[in-house]
């Protein structure tokens, strides 16, 4: 028996471990400065025309507006600070949201836009012509990247610069596979170009089958997690609208139970959300 609840542990510590010890993916060298981490976010999440500088003021002044209210409504510092931090973090929480449902519904998509380029080529449509389609017919979703693509390429005639503007608006690793085989197919001469759309559009549905299975059995250990890390705070905003209660909290001590429980509240939903997150592709042609 204390074989079997040691051989247990054992393998529970290695599994997560190796939540942690995940292989780095080689990034691509690039020529210029990559951008970051705020302006990524916004890319992913379809907001790559908003300033970094502008949401973070955004996001300073939710913390400043969230800080005041609480301060007025609990008169306890300590209480308005937390919340304050709060506030200024949702805007970003917001986006991070935005991004997940924007690239899952581009996973969703894929399989159709690649099937319309392949009815494009066998109709005999030019391969840029078959692209900027996809603005006018393609996916609901992909429309407003790829019709962008069509005015670029009727502007500049570059197919090879109009691709790399397209992979930024997108800012989706599907979407680099995607383009950099049409590329590849388009400088060899793409006499296999069919044939290739149709592979591609068969490994992306069975991916994005799996994908998705995957993340429905996943999804009740982010909402346990979430629901845990919220809860507590969620009470100390209803008693925040008890003085005598809240005041508490005013003191030294009360400070400190606060800023414990913070620092918890953060490290646990990590790794949480570490130990159950699925593996998420990088995009590394870029």
């Amino acid at each position: 028996m204390g074989a079997v609840v040691g051989l247990g542990v054992g393998i529970g510590l290695m599994l997560v471990w190796s939540a942690f010890a995940l292989p780095r993916l080689p990034r691509a060298a690039t020529s210029g400065p990559r951008p970051g981490r705020l302006a990524t976010l916004l890319a992913r999440a379809g907001l790559g025309q908003v300033a970094v500088n502008g949401f973070v003021v955004l996001c300073l002044t939710c913390a400043a507006s969230s800080g005041l209210v609480l301060q007025a409504v609990s008169r306890t510092p300590p209480v308005a600070v937390v919340f304050g931090i709060i506030g200024g973090y949702l805007p970003v929480a917001v986006v991070s949201g935005r991004a997940r449902r924007r690239q899952r519904e581009f996973a969703e998509v894929w399989p159709e836009a690649v099937d319309n380029l392949a009815s494009g080529v066998r109709a005999g449509l030019s391969l840029p012509d078959a692209l900027g389609a996809l603005g006018t017919r393609g996916p609901e979703p992909l429309r407003e990247p790829f019709a962008a693509f069509a005015l670029d390429y009727q502007v500049s005639g570059r197919f090879g610069e109009s691709l790399d503007r397209l992979k930024d608006r997108l800012s989706d690793p599907v979407g680099d596979r995607v383009v950099e085989g049409l590329r590849i197919a388009r400088e060899v001469g793409g006499g296999e170009l069919g044939r290739l759309l149709r592979n591609l559009s068969s490994y992306l549905r069975d991916e994005a089958r799996t994908r998705s299975e995957m993340e429905s059995r996943q999804s009740w250990t982010i909402n346990g997690a979430r629901l845990a890390v919220a809860a507590p705070w969620l009470v100390l905003l209803f008693m925040a609208f008890r003085p005598e209660v809240i005041g508490q909290y005013a003191s030294a001590g009360g400070a400190f139970v606060l800023v414990l429980g913070a620092a918890l509240c953060v490290i646990a939903y990590a790794l949480m959300m570490r130990i159950g997150r699925l593996p998420t592709e990088r995009r590394i042609l870029t």
